[in-house]
Formats: structure tokens, C-alpha cells, sequence
């Protein structure tokens, strides 16, 4: 704190302020005060020391008792010095690092100083004070005198602010209007460009002025104007570079009058679109509306020079436009235009030749009026390109990250205004800065970040782009970015996406191997006759996603697509290939299977489309193995080909049914977990209580068996009566509703939460009502089914589940029946635990054979077991998609893949082996065929079983199951598959 006396003041009082930067005192020419606060004239009881201040902040004057310190001049250590501040909640304090914490000591006002006068800041105005230094005295007939001002403030400090227009804003500008300054004269600075005290400031002449601060706050104190002195925690800027502390220097600079245009900025930028739209409406609008004039030069070497020639008087100023006008001003020929190529040319003065030449300003431009500029300058406009410009202005789009809102979207639309009063763009995209995992900025000197292209080398660029458009960054909000995010991508989007693609591929080639004709996808002229209602729930929905991605790009959301794609790829996985393996893998017959592997086929080709500009490099992979089913004509990449046109409408009634259905499965599921009821355990009954009658049809029909399949339920029910199996309670839904009622919400949700089961049936039929005169729609309104249990049924023979909009009640009794189901089940469970231990492929051809063993206890045969394997053969052969016999069939010859004994399987053990299929001859008819030729039998034996399987099969199908064998030494022979040999055990049951 630093004291400047008042001239002529009777109490020979001193104004105090408190400064952090004491480098900028010898430049001090004026005090500033709010003219709103109340000041007070404060004698200290001590010393009879007169000091004026802010009332509000007479407590930040030092309190210690005793000889005084502005006669002394003893400056406190930084360890003992603290920085207070008044504020409502009473003095807090702010310790040696910055943290306030509450005071115990006595007010100042009361403990070590007398009020003798307390005035307005108006009043301080215009009074003169002894300038600190000698340094400037020759501006003394406008200096050293207190100004006013609202930029003062009562958080920190004295209430007084001293000012050194040279190193301010702030300060600039009061002591400018003050008339101590004038903006066409030099500015009274006593620093050089390296930040050194010049010869005008002699006592401290060369010193750097962050090393001159103690050698200034000593030269205070020995003038006995030093009240206090100390150590600081506070905001400072630094370079980021060389982390050297900066300076604020004012410094001469050309201008753009950006304040002339103002309401041409703030009416062009409502002509433009943004996303999101806040900080076009917020965040750039306030921007504008305070935008300042806008300094386009700077003092360096390289860079476009500014085009602005002045004569040695100032008086003569000419801007150039173009090379040619240079070349004509300046009899110069210009080739380049750097500024070591044309600093040297200077223009002939107008006003004659004793007025001397104009030269170049040695300032260049600001790099953002360059990137201002790009519209127009990079197709070289005016000087060419007119027309292509004029057809193509304003840009249809521009992306950016947030901290463009003061660089490059505001010169783009500054100059753009100045030039043409139009915006620069139509459409723009803001993001928001991606930080590091610890929310700080990224920064390659302390390595807080993955390396990116490590990143990319581990999960794919196509991964890391998809993170980022789904993270809060598109939303021009900041993400933390973090490695398991980037993999929770891969492995939530791309891997089900994947799996769908290779289960085409697999079951595409797997009908060539079991000797069918080679897959081609079916027109879309014949899937429209599927009879198969997923098939026209996934093509529903992949017009769905089309028409929504068309949407959202349209309106630059790049933010909803990737939650969409995920529910898509989810659904696609989940639903349709899982509830349609039977069809895919050709067990409902050839033709159903190859309406739904096309059905597949054509979805992903249309997914891979939709999202190749999001995925460039997944979809290019998966549509370079695709593209070969399309023909010769297909494009050589998918970003060869249209992006995919709506074709018709989406159905919606299917589309909400199957989700309809997911609820239900879903709700079903959670009753099983509920009451440790396996899937694997086979239920009776479920009941799905829905009012919408075509929902019901939709899932006791079309969709029944699909729901029964996958719960294990034999049987499934409908009932529309929504008060047999529940009780109706009404919610009122607060997120929506708070905010349009306000205080009425009290009132509303008190008369929602008392409706009736009647008022409510009512509701949901006309899907409106009116409550204490405000009218709420359907979704203002949660409707709750409570489950009421049934007469005559035990609680734990019966459960339910549901959502607000359908209840599942599921029959939780078992019987016998149920339970070998149930057992069959866990066999099959175990066959494919097997199959997939021994490395085996879903298009791998194998036959499964099988033992009943006897229980540890007592060794006897399983009879339940006998009896299951016998009874629910077909369905176990069926649900592992392999013939299955009992074990003493097994041929001796069989290669056989996997073995396995297991246990604790309806109380007893069984025996299953994994076996290639193994050719089966008809002795006595190849015996007849060879004429008893022993060794051709044994040759056409040994010929058949060497042949592998696949090609076999392939060869048959060829040939009308013929197959002419010649072998050395014995005559050629034509045998008939089904006749003389059947290619395993399970081809010779189905023959037979």
C-alpha cells in the first residue's frame, strides 16, 4: 500500500492504493475512485496518520499498534502479511497462499482508527496529489489528480486504484477521457519492447521491471510513503512457452472500427444456423454486442504485411489494394510480397517531392484477419474467380471449437459484414476442447494424454471418431477423454455390427458346403412377400435409421446418430439375427433361409451406407466382401455409392409392437432373476396385459412364438382388461411438468395422484384430461399398473412386472413335463459348451453321440436321463443343428473331436463324443455292384471315406447323386449316393 497526499487538504490526508505490480508505479499520472462508494477520512490512533479510503475497505489498513509504519517504512515479511477483505459475511482473511478463512481480530474501525469525515467518490474528484516520482512532472498541468470511474471495485484493496495508462485497459481509457492522454500522441511509457526501464525512468534505467519491483518498493519506502508491504498468492499471467511472467503494455496498433458495424454483426448472425444453438445465442451474440474495436496489427517479422504506406509526417497515408496499384504508385515490379521483398519500396508523396516518399508501416497483420479471410482469399477474389465466388457466398457450413467464438468465426463474420453485410457461413458446428482425463488441458510436456495415433493403432480411427461424435464435445462442451471409452465403442458398437456381418458370411457359405446352390441375394421385389414379420420389422427399421440420419445431418446433429446407430446395431443383433438363427442357419427350409439371409444381406449393406461418412474405414471393409454378391456393376467403395434414399414409409405399428415385445421380454426376465427361475427352466404360462388390442394381436400372433422361444414358456396369453391383473395409480410426470406449472404443480400433482381407475381408463383412452384448469396430454401423465394377485393361486406359484405402459404376469408352477424340457435344455447347453471347446465352426459338420452313465451315489442307470435323450431327441437335435445318436452307434472308424463326461444333470451323468461325419457304405449293394470284386469294393471304400466331406457333397449335388469312381488296377465304377453309400450315420436315418 503506497500513500499519496492530497495538495491543500486541511487534515493533510493521503489517498491509499494498493497495487500488486510495483514496477508500475514510477508510471503512475492519476488515482481513480468509484463515484458511487462513500470514502472516509480514517486517523490511525497510533501514529496521527491521515489515510482517505473506502469505508468498505478501511479494514484492509494495517492495525498494529505502535510507531507507525508510514514514518518507519519497515516493510512486513510475506510470511506475516495478509490480504483482508470486507464482504456480508462478516472480515475473512486470505493466508500467505491465497485461502480466505474467517478473522477473530477487532474491526480496525473501532480498534486503531477515528473517523473524521466520511465523503462521496464524486467528492474526491479532480483533487490533486503529490505524484510518487519526478519522472513525468512536465504532464503535472493534466496529471496527478483523482479521477472517477465504475471500473473500481470494493472486493480487494483501498477503494483507490493508481493509474498507469501505459500498462492498463482500464487505465488507458479513464485517464484518455480524462484528457491526461492523447490517442494521437505518444504515450507517456517508460518501458521498452524487452521490458526494461528506458533512460526516462533514471533511477532504475535498464532493469527488467519484474527485478526492479523490490528496488521500487525500497525507493517508496525511503520517501516514507510505504504503509504496507508483503507477498501475494494471486492470478498472473504467463507464457506458455517459456513460463516468463508477462506484461500489459500498451502499444501502437491499426485498427478495423469493428463498433460502426455492431448492429450489422448482431442482424447477420441471426441469419446463420448454429449447433447447438446457445452459443450462437449466447456465448457469440453477448460477443458482438460488446465488441470493441478490433487491432489487426502486430510488431513482427514474419508475416502478410500490412498495406499501409505513410509519409514520415503522418499526414499522408495510403492503403494499397492490389500488386498492380503498388507497381503504378511505386514504379516498382512486386513478385513477392514479403516483407524483405517490398519494405524497401516506397511511393512518391502526392503533396510533392519536398514532401519526401511514403514508406511501408513496419507492422504486419493479425493471422486471424488472414483466417477472416479465407472465403475470399483462397480462390483469390476479386481478382478472379468472380463468379464462382459470388455463387458460392456465404459458405454452406464451417466447424470449430468453442474458443473460436472470439477468433475465427468472429473475423469471419467481421470482415464478411464490413465487405458484403452478409454472414461469412449458413451453417456452423461448434465443439467443445477435449481435455485430458483429469480435466486438464492436454499437454505434450506433461504427457496427460494417450499418444492419438497409439490409440488409433489399438482400436481403429473409425472407433476413436465415433468416441468423440457421441461424447460432449459435439454439444461444444468439454470431454474428458479417456481410453475405456474409445474401447467401450469397439466393443459396443463394432463387434455386435460385426458378429451380424460374419453370421451372413458364415451361413452365406455354409450352404455351398452342405451342397446347396451358392447364395445370391433375393430381389426386393420377392422379400416383400416374406411372411416373416421380423423381416419387415428390420427393413422398417433400417428406413427408420436412413430417415433419421438424413434428418439429423440436415440439421448438423451429429450427436443423435451414434445413440441411434447403437440401438439399431443392438437390435439388429439381438433381435433379429438371435430370434432368426434357425432361419439364418436353413433348419425352416432353403427358401426361408435365403429369404432371410438376404433380408440381412440388404440391412447391412444399407447400415454400412448410412454410416460410411461416420465409419469410413469399417464400412469400406465389410463392403469390399459384400459387394461381390452385388455383381459387376456394384461401385469399387462404398463411398463410391449414394448415400441410401428413403424408400417408402416406415410401418409403425410393427415397429412399436416388437419393441413393445423387448418390454416384455425384458420384464419377464426380471421375474425369472427375481425368483431364481433359470431360462433354462421351462414355465407354463405368462400373461401380457396391454389395453391396445392391436398389440396384442401382434404379440400373441405374428411375434408369439418369437416371445415363447425366448423366455422357455409353453404357453402365452393376452388380456386386455388392464384391472384383472392390476390395480391403476397415476403419477404426474415433475420433470415435464415442473417447469410449465410452476406453483400450480403442488395443486395438480395432489389432484393427478387422487383419479380414480375410471378417471384413469378414461385418460388413457382419449389421451388428454384437464386438471384444476390446466390441460395435461398423455405423456404428462405416468400411469402405474400394480400387479393384484388372482384368487385361488399361491403367491409363489405367480409373479408380475411392469413398465407403466404393459404388465407380465408369469405362472411360476412346474410339473414333470416342464421339467424334462427344462433338462433337455441344460443338454443341449452342454453340447454346445463342447462343440465350442473343441474349436468348432456353426458351418462345421459333425454328429453327436451319446451315454447315459450311472449316479456317483450308486453307480445305477439314469432312467430319467434314458428316458430324455429318447424323448427329446428332436428337439435337441434340432437346437444343436447335429444328428444325435446313442453311443454304441458310434463307427469304428470315426474321427472323433471332443469327449466329455458330465455331471449333475437331473441327478445323474451322461457321456457325449463329437465325431466328423463318417461314410456309411451298403455292403451287400456295393458288393452287387463290384461283382464281388473284393478289391474294387475295398478301393471304392477307401476312395469314398479319404473324400472330404464338403466337396463330397458338392460333387453329388452336381452330378444327381452320381459319382463315377476309377481307380488304378480295377475297372471304373458309378455309384449312387442313397444306394450303394450314405455320407454319415445321420444321412443314412433320413434315408431310412
Amino acid at each position: 500500500m503506497v500513500t499519496f497526499p492530497l495538495l491543500e487538504d486541511v487534515d493533510r490526508a493521503a489517498m491509499v492504493a494498493w497495487t500488486t505490480t510495483p514496477w508500475t508505479l514510477p508510471s503512475n499520472l492519476a488515482l481513480c475512485v468509484n463515484p458511487k462508494f462513500t470514502y472516509v477520512k480514517a486517523q490511525c490512533k497510533a501514529t496521527g496518520a491521515v489515510y482517505i479510503v473506502a469505508e468498505s475497505l478501511l479494514s484492509q489498513l494495517p492495525t498494529k499498534k505502535g510507531k507507525s509504519e508510514a514514518s518507519n517504512g519497515s516493510i512486513a515479511k510475506s510470511s506475516d502479511v495478509s490480504v483482508k477483505t470486507n464482504n456480508n459475511d462478516g472480515n475473512k482473511v486470505a493466508d500467505k497462499n491465497g485461502n480466505l478463512k474467517k478473522e477473530k481480530t477487532k474491526d480496525a474501525n473501532s480498534s486503531s482508527y477515528n473517523i473524521l469525515s466520511r465523503m462521496s467518490g464524486l467528492d474526491l474528484a479532480g483533487k490533486r496529489y503529490q505524484p510518487l516520482f519526478e519522472y513525468f512532472l512536465e504532464l503535472s498541468d493534466v496529471a496527478f489528480r483523482v479521477l472517477s470511474d465504475e471500473y473500481v471495485t470494493d472486493v480487494s484493496g483501498t477503494g483507490v486504484v493508481h493509474c498507469a495508462p501505459a500498462f492498463g485497459e482500464d487505465d488507458y481509457r479513464v485517464c484518455l477521457m480524462a484528457g491526461i492522454i492523447d490517442s494521437n500522441e505518444d504515450l507517456p511509457d517508460p518501458v521498452d519492447a524487452d521490458g526494461c526501464f528506458t533512460e526516462k525512468v533514471e533511477d532504475f534505467k535498464g532493469l527488467h521491471v519484474k527485478d526492479a519491483d523490490k528496488a521500487i518498493i525500497a525507493a517508496v519506502k525511503t520517501k516514507g510513503r510505504l504503509v504496507s508491504a508483503g507477498s501475494i498468492s494471486h492470478s498472473y499471467p504467463f507464457c506458455w512457452r517459456s513460463e516468463s511472467p508477462l506484461i500489459y503494455k500498451a502499444v501502437p496498433s491499426w485498427f478495423v472500427a469493428v463498433e460502426k458495424i455492431k448492429d450489422n454483426l448482431l442482424k447477420n448472425n441471426k441469419l446463420t444456423y448454429w449447433v447447438p444453438d446457445f452459443v450462437k445465442d449466447k456465448r457469440f451474440h453477448n460477443w458482438l454486442e460488446n465488441a470493441r474495436d478490433w487491432a489487426v496489427s502486430r510488431t513482427r517479422f514474419w508475416g502478410t504485411p500490412l498495406p499501409i504506406w505513410r509519409s514520415s509526417d503522418g499526414k499522408e497515408i495510403v492503403v494499397i489494394g492490389s500488386v498492380k496499384e503498388l507497381e503504378d504508385l511505386s514504379g516498382h515490379k512486386v513478385t513477392d510480397l514479403h516483407r524483405h521483398k517490398i519494405d524497401h519500396i516506397t511511393i512518391p508523396s502526392r503533396r510533392g517531392p519536398e514532401f519526401g516518399v511514403l514508406k511501408r508501416v513496419e507492422d504486419v497483420f493479425d493471422c486471424w484477419f488472414e483466417s477472416g479471410s479465407m472465403p475470399y482469399a483462397y480462390i483469390h477474389y476479386p481478382f478472379e474467380n468472380t463468379e464462382l465466388f459470388e455463387h458460392n457466398f456465404p459458405g454452406d457450413f464451417v466447424a470449430e471449437g468453442l474458443d473460436q467464438t472470439r477468433g475465427w468465426f468472429y473475423t469471419l463474420m467481421v470482415l464478411s459484414t464490413a465487405l458484403f453485410d452478409k454472414p461469412a457461413f449458413k451453417n456452423l458446428i461448434c465443439n467443445g476442447l477435449v481435455l485430458a482425463a483429469d480435466g486438464k488441458k492436454m499437454s505434450k510436456k506433461l504427457r496427460n494424454y494417450p499418444p492419438p495415433m497409439d490409440v488409433v493403432s489399438k482400436y481403429g480411427a473409425d472407433a476413436l471418431r465415433l468416441y468423440l461424435i457421441n461424447s460432449p464435445v459435439v454439444r461444444a462442451e468439454s470431454l474428458r477423454f479417456k481410453e475405456e471409452g474409445v474401447f467401450a465403442v469397439v466393443k459396443d458398437v463394432f463387434l455386435p455390427w460385426y458378429n451380424a456381418y460374419r453370421f451372413l458370411v458364415q451361413n452365406a457359405g455354409r450352404l455351398v458346403i452342405e451342397g446347396h446352390k451358392p447364395f445370391t441375394p433375393l430381389s426386393h421385389k420377392d422379400l416383400q412377400n416374406s411372411d416373416n414379420v421380423l423381416d419387415h420389422w428390420i427393413n422398417s427399421a433400417s428406413q427408420s435409421l436412413v430417415r433419421f440420419v438424413h434428418e439429423e445431418m440436415e440439421a448438423y446433429r451429429l450427436y443423435t446418430v451414434v445413440p441411434y446407430l447403437l440401438k439399431f446395431v443392438d437390435n439388429l443383433t439381438n433381435i433379429y439375427v438371435r430370434f432368426n438363427r434357425k432361419r439364418l442357419k436353413g433348419r425352416t427350409g432353403d427358401m426361408d433361409c435365403r429369404i432371410a439371409l438376404s433380408t440381412l444381406f440388404y440391412v447391412l449393406l444399407t447400415t454400412c451406407k448410412a454410416m460410411a461418412p461416420f465409419t469410413p474405414f469399417f464400412t469400406e471393409t465389410l463392403y469390399q466382401n459384400i459387394r461381390k454378391l452385388l455383381g459387376p456393376t456394384a461401385e469399387r467403395s462404398i463411398h463410391f455409392c449414394s448415400f441410401p434414399p428413403v424408400e417408402g414409409e416406415s410401418d409403425e405399428r410393427i415397429e412399436r409392437s416388437v419393441t413393445r415385445m423387448m418390454t416384455v421380454i425384458d420384464l419377464a426376465r426380471n421375474i425369472r432373476e427375481r425368483r431364481n427361475k433359470a431360462l433354462k427352466i421351462p414355465l407354463m404360462e405368462m400373461v401380457v396385459v396391454h389395453p391396445d388390442e392391436e398389440f396384442l394381436d401382434d404379440i400373441s400372433g405374428k411375434l408369439g412364438e418369437y416371445v415363447k422361444e425366448e423366455l422357455n414358456v409353453r404357453g402365452l396369453i393376452t388380456c386386455n382388461n388392464p384391472l384383472k391383473y392390476a390395480t391403476l395409480r397415476a403419477e404426474p410426470d415433475f420433470s415435464l411438468l415442473g417447469k410449465r406449472l410452476g406453483k400450480a404443480m403442488g395443486v395438480v400433482a395432489k389432484e393427478v395422484k387422487s383419479m380414480t381407475q375410471d378417471d384413469i381408463l378414461n385418460f388413457e383412452k382419449s389421451g388428454e384430461v384437464v386438471v384444476s384448469g390446466h390441460h395435461l396430454s398423455a405423456g404428462d401423465i405416468k400411469v402405474i399398473r400394480d400387479f393384484k394377485h388372482p384368487d385361488g393361486v399361491n403367491k409363489e406359484d405367480i409373479d408380475a412386472a411392469g413398465d407403466g405402459d404393459v404388465l407380465v404376469v408369469l405362472d411360476l408352477r412346474q410339473d414333470d413335463t416342464l421339467m424334462d424340457v427344462g433338462t433337455a435344455r441344460e443338454i443341449v447347453n452342454r453340447v454346445q459348451k463342447l462343440r465350442k471347446k473343441a474349436g468348432l465352426e456353426p458351418t462345421d459338420s459333425v454328429e453327436i453321440f451319446f451315454r447315459t452313465l450311472g449316479s456317483k451315489n450308486d453307480g445305477q442307470k439314469n432312467n430319467t436321463l434314458e428316458r430324455i435323450f429318447k424323448m427329446q431327441a428332436s428337439y435337441i437335435q434340432e437346437a444343436i443343428g447335429s444328428p444325435i445318436f446313442e453311443m454304441d452307434m458310434l463307427p469304428s472308424d470315426a474321427v472323433v473331436l471332443a469327449s466329455e463326461h458330465f455331471d449333475g444333470v437331473a441327478n445323474g451323468s451322461f457321456q457325449i463324443s463329437i465325431a466328423r461325419p463318417s461314410i456309411c457304405i451298403v455292403d451287400d449293394k456295393l458288393g452287387n455292384l463290384c461283382n464281388g470284386n473284393f478289391d474294387l469294393v475295398e478301393g471304392v471304400k477307401v476312395y469314398l471315406q479319404s473324400r472330404d466331406f464338403g466337396a463330397l457333397k458338392e460333387e453329388l449335388s452336381m452330378f444327381n447323386d452320381k459319382l463315377r469312381v476309377s481307380l488304378d488296377g480295377v475297372p471304373e465304377v458309378e455309384v449312387t449316393h442313397g444306394q450303394h453309400f450314405f455320407l454319415s450315420l445321420g444321412d443314412l436315418k433320413r434315408h431310412t
